[in-house]
């Protein structure tokens, strides 16, 4: 895996034009002005269809996304083509494979949009990484379709646009009770699984436990990128790690639902737990709207309290990571430039984006719910859908299977899943109901 800072002798400083971390914030910030001025309002998104894949295209007034496609690859294309200029790769090697990449993608969504598969909850996500994965552990994925194979890059500029989905407006609306699980759980079972991992099974590999500890704990894939940046992980550390979060994912939003069903548990805390626990915004929302309106509304919302917290977890591991993994014993301590370094600059435009949209644009506006329907969901979180899914194909393409079973020798990875979301499991469910159950809250507090 790339570092998030790369070192340049230009009068002995950094320079960010070499730093692929803020090209993601550049990029994302483009999208987000195109967004907010309303220069570009929309995006294409594949629909849904039966037995014809064409109809994936069509939009409910009868027209095309076939242009919209084609202009919406020329932007992505023009955009990362000045960075990668920028940062010394191959342009028309990059393009060509870029185009490939966001084909596989496209793939990836017109299968999503099959209403039979749609009907089994089988993501995007998916799809675009076995595709990668099938590619590079059967042909070879061909040199120069590796010049495009930029994972990083592309979700950290989706975490940027992500940033601007973080409304503190919906956040207050579930008050104490959505902060209380929100972001009680999630640091406790970031040291646990971190302090089970190093110190009760062994695993060398801190990066990688880090990675596993934070997807789980956290938000699934954006969160194991942030901390795959914060502590230097290796490409086969992050693709294990968001390989065995998106089975998990799968299987969680199928049988979360139906234990809530089955064992007559309040709504409102089965939606806490669901939100707080399935590692996915989208597979949250999906999994809590077999529950009723009601608990989708609160599962997404905690979530969406959660996914609040990658930039301060990312904070958390670098300074960690510097202060104490990498620290030289004998050595100084570390200086603030060091934790500079170390920390992700995208969480930066991730959190800018969440207060430009919050504190300005929603008063703009009038309220989150019209910046969602007016700039969200027909632009940005669909080219941030974009995004995440071309990363999931090109985390594909450069995973070999020998590698990353050398990653599970022992069986330790899973055992450190398994323990670790068992733990998350049971905390988040004591939460909900010590928040939601009218426990340390009003059953009224909305």
């Amino acid at each position: 895996m790339t570092s998030s800072e790369e070192f340049i002798p230009l009068g002995g400083r950094i320079t960010a034009l070499k730093s692929e971390d803020w090209w993601a914030v550049w990029i994302g910030a483009l999208v987000l002005l195109l967004a907010a001025t309303g220069l570009v309002p929309h995006a294409p998104k594949i629909g849904t269809w039966t037995t014809n894949p064409l109809d994936a295209y069509s939009t409910p007034g009868g027209g095309s996304i076939f242009w919209p496609m084609a202009a919406l690859w020329a932007g992505l294309a023009a955009v990362f083509v000045i960075c990668i200029r920028v940062l010394g790769g191959r342009i028309w090697t990059f393009l060509l494979a870029f185009t490939v990449i966001m084909a596989l993608a496209e793939i990836s969504f017109v299968l999503e949009g099959q209403t039979a598969i749609k009907a089994k909850d089988l993501p995007y996500a998916l799809w675009a990484l076995l595709f990668g994965l099938v590619i590079s552990n059967t042909v070879g994925t061909p040199r120069w379709l590796m010049e495009g194979v930029k994972p990083e890059l592309y979700i950290k500029t989706g975490l940027v646009l992500l940033g601007a989905e973080i409304l503190f407006g919906n956040l207050v609306k579930l008050g104490p009770p959505g902060l209380f699980v929100g972001w009680t759980v999630v640091p406790i079972c970031v040291v646990f699984m971190y302090w089970f991992g190093v110190k009760v099974l062994g695993m060398s590999n801190r990066p990688f436990v880090m990675v596993i500890a934070a997807s789980t704990s956290v938000c699934g894939v954006s969160a194991a990128i942030a901390a795959a940046a914060a502590s230097k992980a290796t490409k086969e550390d992050l693709t294990l790690g968001v390989g065995m979060t998106m089975i998990f994912t799968v299987l969680m939003m199928i049988v979360m639902p139906g234990i809530v069903q089955a064992t007559g548990m309040d709504l409102r805390v089965g939606a806490a737990w669901l939100g707080g626990t399935i590692d996915a915004t989208g597979a949250v929302v999906a999994a809590a709207a077999f529950l009723g309106d009601e608990a989708r509304d609160i599962a997404s919302v905690v979530k969406m309290i959660q996914n609040i917290l990658i930039g301060v977890i990312a904070f958390g591991i670098a300074l960690f990571w510097v202060t104490s993994v990498e620290r030289d014993p004998n050595g100084r301590g570390p200086s603030l430039s060091e934790v500079w370094v170390r920390l992700p600059k995208f969480i930066l435009g991730f959190v800018a984006a969440s207060l430009v949209f919050s504190f300005a644009l929603v008063p703009m506006l009038g309220s989150p719910e019209a910046v969602e329907k007016q700039i969200i969901k027909p632009m940005t979180a669909n080219v941030r859908g974009w995004l995440f899914c071309m990363a999931f194909v090109a985390i594909g393409l450069e995973s070999n299977f020998k590698a990353l079973a050398g990653q599970m020798v022992g069986g330790k990875p899973i055992y450190l899943y398994l323990v670790g979301q068992t733990f998350n499991l049971a905390f988040s469910l004591l939460a909900a109901w010590l928040a939601f159950g009218g426990i340390l809250f009003d059953r009224a507090t909305p």
